[in-house]
């Protein structure tokens, strides 16, 4: 029987060593894809050198480059890193790509068709560069994009008519650009289009009526180009969505700043008014999409049937007025036709509320029809898919429930995300971990904010309960936390974005170390008392159980997780972020935490945070804003021995009250006690600092 054994094993080991070669290969294949993109984005070699040539993609080390769970390069986000080489075709290697994010470069060349190849890619983000040449048509062939961005760029041609076939695409982004030509109407044939921006390029022609009938579409920008003719009223359902000025030849009625149409200004029915693919004869059109049809004609004298046409314009009146009164006629019997088939098929309710025979129905009842068709088949989705274009549709909104509720008025687009940061520029890097990246930034209402990046992979795998932490973030709302403003979750990018209120005046521990020898303001006693004052408070108001709100433990309480508003009002961050981290990311989070001595002593026996963690941490961090250190210094020993101007900072050069100094030590001793038992709780100590008159 063994003899039969051996040859079974010996299969298997080769089929073993087969796949392994084939891995491996595919890895280096990968690899070499990158080291030749790398070549290409970064002739210098002066901003890619962590792309190393035999080095593995997947290992982290690679800046820029994430993979996806069965090791194969996913997203590639070079975003604002100085890069001014060219956007290389050997990127069509990486087959399982799914986001590319070269934007706020300084690429030029052009735009590589072979990028096509890339079929499971849904974002590709070339914008605010200096590419050159066409938009490849090529570009309508993926068949999973959804973010199309090449705005601010030097491109040149016309926007393809293929764009159209792109059936998942929500926002496409060519502003700012040299584009000429008409706008194709097939991109009206893009069911999922939330944004359009064409502004500022030199397009002429009509504006395409199709793109009325485009049931999610609330941004339509076509502002600086040479449009004319008459604009479709059912534009004014977008409301300020609709931007269309600086085109002189438009016209309309009920627009603001645009004339009423004369008569010469009206287009007659176009062919493709009636479906993507046919005229109401059903003979296909042969002029080019969305070209203005001349009320006039130029070319006249077509010989029924020959396929021959004169130049010669010599007919008499009597015969322009008879082919006119036919063709009247002949358009009412049609219509009267279509009218009654839509009605007939209405009737047996046969076939789509979407179909191209019904375009003569209101924008309005057209987009109402395509929601109920599409909310059944979109239930299963993913609560984190796309939630960046908060203008369209947003599985979250179609989620419903519970679950969601409050969550709606919090919600960031990607767009906003990355113009408030200048598209993750270097610049406005305020600081870097090992999970998450935090960006200074400013919305387009002029506030500045602070927005904490993390990669999804650090989140809560269970989507449902990174909801809960969701709201419990929200829910947070008091004077002595950082308040959040939003959040914008990018499956394609692979990261949550946190949007915070910035504060100016950064972390608690920046002004405990040095102080005035670091040339930083030296925090006096009444600012010491009021930051003591108010980290006591936010700790209370996150302990308490209140009706919009669950009790909730800080568990990382330290001088960095206090940051400094204009007045120097404490505040603290990350309050409920652990909510929405995966354990292993909280776990790594705690080591900082322990050594700086913030650590409660019975979380090394039981494993677990309680109200009094905070308290023990909350304890040692009043002891480091006395003595003016921002890490671990021995300052219960010194606390405990009585002599109080051991343990003060020396940069306050005595300038404190000596007896509101001894009570503030003798309520951090408590809260430091070994046994969580003898500690207060935090209700406790702001009765007992507000009692001594401490509060400011």
């Amino acid at each position: 029987m063994g003899f039969h054994v051996l040859p079974e094993m010996m299969l298997l080991f080769l089929l073993l060593l087969l796949l392994l070669r084939f891995s491996l290969t595919h890895g280096n294949e990968e690899a070499e894809t990158l080291m030749a993109m790398k070549s290409a984005l970064d002739p210098d070699n002066r901003l890619l050198g962590s792309w190393t040539k035999g080095g593995d993609p997947c290992s982290g080390e690679f800046q820029g480059v994430a993979c996806n769970e069965n090791g194969k390069v996913a997203n590639i986000s070079l975003q604002g890193k100085g890069l001014s080489g060219s956007v290389p075709a050997a990127i069509s290697g990486l087959k399982s790509l799914t986001g590319l994010y070269l934007h706020y470069n300084s690429l030029t060349g052009p735009i590589p068709k072979e990028l096509s190849n890339l079929t499971l890619l849904t974002d590709l983000y070339l914008n605010v560069n200096s590419l050159s040449g066409s938009i490849p048509p090529d570009l309508g062939s993926l068949p999973n994009l959804q973010a199309l961005e090449l705005c601010c760029n030097q491109l040149t041609g016309s926007i393809p008519k293929e764009l159209g076939s792109l059936k998942k695409l929500n926002v496409l982004a060519l502003q700012h650009n040299h584009l000429r030509g008409a706008i194709p109407a097939s991109l009206g044939e893009i069911s999922q289009l939330t944004r359009l921006d064409l502004s500022f390029n030199l397009l002429f022609g009509s504006i395409p009526g199709r793109l009325t009938a485009l049931p999610l579409l609330n941004v339509l920008d076509v502002r600086n180009n040479t449009l004319s003719g008459n604009v479709p009223t059912a534009f004014k359902r977008l409301n300020d969505g609709f931007q269309y000025g600086n085109n002189s030849d438009l016209c309309g009625a009920d627009f603001l700043g645009l004339q009423g149409c004369k008569s010469s200004d009206l287009q007659p029915i176009r062919p493709d008014a009636f479906g993507p693919d046919s005229t109401p004869n059903g003979v296909q059109p042969t002029k080019p999409e969305s070209v203005n049809v001349q009320t006039t004609p130029t070319i006249t004298g077509c010989e029924q049937g020959s396929g021959h046409c004169s130049s010669r314009s010599s007919k008499s009146p009597e015969i322009a007025i008879v082919m006119a009164v036919v063709a009247v006629t002949a358009g009412m019997i049609l219509g009267g036709l279509l009218l009654f088939s839509w009605y007939r098929r209405r009737k047996q309710k046969i076939g789509s509320a979407f179909e191209p025979s019904d375009s003569r129905l209101s924008s309005d009842q057209v987009a109402k029809d395509f929601s109920i068709t599409t909310t059944n088949n979109r239930k299963s989705a993913s609560p984190l898919i796309s939630l960046e274009y908060a203008n369209g549709w947003d599985p979250l909104a179609e989620q419903g429930g519970s679950s969601l509720e409050g969550l709606q008025s919090f919600r960031f687009n990607l767009e906003e995300v990355e113009s408030a940061t200048q598209y993750f520029s270097d610049v406005n890097l305020l600081g870097k971990s090992s999970f998450a990246a935090v960006y200074r930034g400013m919305l387009r209402d002029g506030s500045v904010v602070a927005l904490k990046s993390i990669n999804k992979t650090s989140c809560k795998t269970e989507e449902v309960e990174f909801l809960k932490g969701l709201k419990i973030l929200t829910s947070l709302r008091h004077e002595n936390l950082v308040g959040l403003r939003g959040f914008c979750c990018s499956k394609g990018r692979g990261e949550c974005f946190l949007v915070y209120d910035f504060m100016p005046n950064g972390t608690l521990a920046r002004y405990l170390d040095g102080g005035a020898t670091s040339g930083r303001r030296v925090l006096d006693w009444p600012t010491r008392v009021k930051i003591i004052n108010g980290i006591a408070k936010g700790i209370e108001y996150l302990h308490g159980d209140m009706s919009n709100k669950p009790a909730l433990v800080h568990q990382n309480i330290s001088a960095e997780k206090v940051l400094l508003d204009h007045h120097f009002n404490p505040r603290l961050s990350d309050s409920g972020q652990h909510k929405l981290l995966a354990d292993d990311v909280v776990f790594s989070t705690l080591k900082g935490c322990a050594a700086m001595g913030y650590l409660a002593p019975e979380y090394t026996t039981v494993g677990r945070f309680t109200d009094k963690s905070d308290v023990y941490a909350f304890g040692v961090l009043v002891l480091h804003v006395l003595a003016g250190k921002a890490t671990s210094f021995g300052g219960c020993h010194l606390a405990e021995s009585g002599n109080l101007g051991d343990l003060m900072d020396p940069n306050l050069k005595g300038n404190y009250s000596k007896e509101e100094a001894t009570h503030v030590v003798s309520i951090a001793l408590r809260c430091t006690s070994e046994a969580p038992s003898q500690r207060p709780t935090m209700s406790m100590v702001v009765q007992e600092l507000t009692h001594q008159n401490l509060t400011l």
